[in-house]
């Protein structure tokens, strides 16, 4: 909020900038309007009731945009954007201010403030069996999505039965990334591949980056598509025709803490912890 002096700054700034003013007052250049005006002429006390007007009726508005921030904030939708931007602000080694779901951030650092966001990916979505919140959370590591640690899930556990609504219960999906296995043929052009994939001139491997291009592409908790995968592929130079044999996936058992069986993807798939990773590149043949 600006105070009475800033607001009539301001309309004397206007005032002695104006070319009619200028003309009909004869102002003489690079003189002040308090050289040329005195505190009990017209203009100038004209001016104080203006800016003092000003000031009362902006602090008014002031008043009014915190009672309206106020009432916003108690009255928060608790749906899935509200909750995943919650869960990618969440800040490790901090705590709230009391009754709020802000941080109290002290003297903490601009850059301290953002390494304490470990939470990379979020995704949000409700049971389709029962009323219950499911959040998928993971990190990044080295470019590369991880689980997080024990020791961070303790501490966002305790935080987000802090901030979430009133009995509706919330699952943390914190697992490492569901397992894809692929077999794939490759059709390939013999003037520019040979029989293992790789590109006559630059020694490259085309259809291995196309394949780590299209898992770095696909957004968190987003469905993976055959179709669009045989598409990327596809692309890549020296690929005439791609065929997909088989996609199977395996994602880690709760009750067992380890990866289940493989089982077979049709069409599409959401990843269980929300993100895939290729097991290996094996199941690529090349043919002509």
């Amino acid at each position: 909020m600006r105070t009475k002096k800033e607001i009539k700054a301001t309309i004397i700034q206007r005032f002695m900038a104006d070319e009619l003013m200028k003309e009909a007052y004869g102002f003489e250049p690079e003189i002040t309007f308090e050289s040329q005006f005195s505190l009990v002429s017209f203009e100038n006390i004209l001016f104080e009731i203006i800016a003092f007007t000003h000031f009362i009726l902006e602090g008014f508005f002031d008043v009014h945009k915190k009672e309206v921030d106020t009432l916003i904030a108690s009255k928060k939708l608790h749906n899935g954007i509200w909750i995943r931007d919650q869960l990618l602000n969440f800040q490790y080694g901090f705590t709230l201010i009391p009754g709020t779901d802000l941080w109290k951030n002290g003297n903490a650092t601009p850059d301290e403030v953002e390494a304490s966001k470990i939470i990379k990916y979020a995704a949000v979505t409700e049971s389709v069996d029962e009323k219950r919140v499911i959040c998928k959370i993971a990190t990044e590591e080295g470019e590369k999505l991880q689980p997080l640690t024990a020791t961070h899930i303790e501490a966002i556990a305790e935080w987000l039965s802090q901030i979430k609504a009133t009995g509706i219960p919330y699952t943390i999906i914190n697992y490492k990334p569901d397992l894809l296995l692929l077999q794939l043929r490759i059709f390939r052009n013999p003037l520019l591949l040979d029989q293992n994939g790789v590109h006559r001139i630059t020694g490259k491997e085309p259809v291995k980056e196309a394949l780590k291009e299209f898992m770095k592409e696909l957004p968190f908790n987003g469905e993976l598509r055959l179709q669009e995968l045989a598409n990327k592929i596809e692309q890549a130079e020296g690929v005439s025709l791609v065929q997909i044999d088989s996609a199977q996936s395996c994602w880690i058992d709760p009750a067992t803490n380890n990866y289940g069986n493989y089982v077979e993807i049709d069409v599409r798939k959401i990843p269980e912890s929300g993100y895939f990773e290729l097991e290996n590149f094996d199941g690529i043949s090349y043919g002509i």
